[in-house]
């Protein structure tokens, strides 16, 4: 699970300003823009920018800082989502289940869920053999895990990771 946010963190400081929303968006696009193209697009000069940017990261606004890999290039190709529904919905049983998942790579995210079921996950693996063997031997072997039912994707229309941005 992750950290819990500090109460400095998780509270809004104060509101962004039309610069602070270009540095963010800016660098949601490319977080590996140097800091003098960064200030040239966001006009302003490379000391303030890259002083705003230190503080937006200490307030919380810029989480941190990722690489995203090709799927097809390293085997997971597979893209699939598994609904999961636990026998017993206690502090337990989601502590256990949630021990198990983060030991599984392939679980790229898990999300307790308001529904029919308790968790959905996203899961990429390199094809459906390898599926197959996740489900088998690790996914059924969770311990309380009543049902799954799994969707694997045929067609990816849509990815992002990039939050919107919107000034207030």
């Amino acid at each position: 699970m992750p950290d819990q946010a500090s109460p400095q963190r998780s509270r809004r400081p104060r509101d962004l300003d039309d610069r602070d929303i270009a540095i963010l968006r800016e660098l949601q696009a490319n977080a590996r823009i140097s800091n003098a193209e960064l200030s040239r697009r966001v006009h302003l000069s490379a000391t303030p920018c890259m002083e705003r940017v230190r503080r937006l990261e200490r307030e919380g606004y810029i989480d941190r800082y990722v690489t995203l890999l090709n799927p097809e290039r390293l085997n997971a190709g597979l893209l699939v989502f598994v609904e999961l529904t636990l026998e017993r919905t206690t502090e337990e049983a989601f502590a256990a289940f949630a021990e198990a998942v983060q030991q599984m790579p392939e679980v790229l995210e898990c999300h307790m869920v308001a529904g029919g079921f308790d968790y959905l996950l996203k899961i990429r693996v390199g094809d459906m053999n390898d599926y197959r063997r996740l489900l088998g031997e690790a996914l059924v072997a969770i311990p309380g895990l009543s049902q799954t039912h799994t969707y694997v994707v045929m067609e990816q229309v849509k990815e992002s990771v990039a939050l919107p941005v919107h000034s207030e």
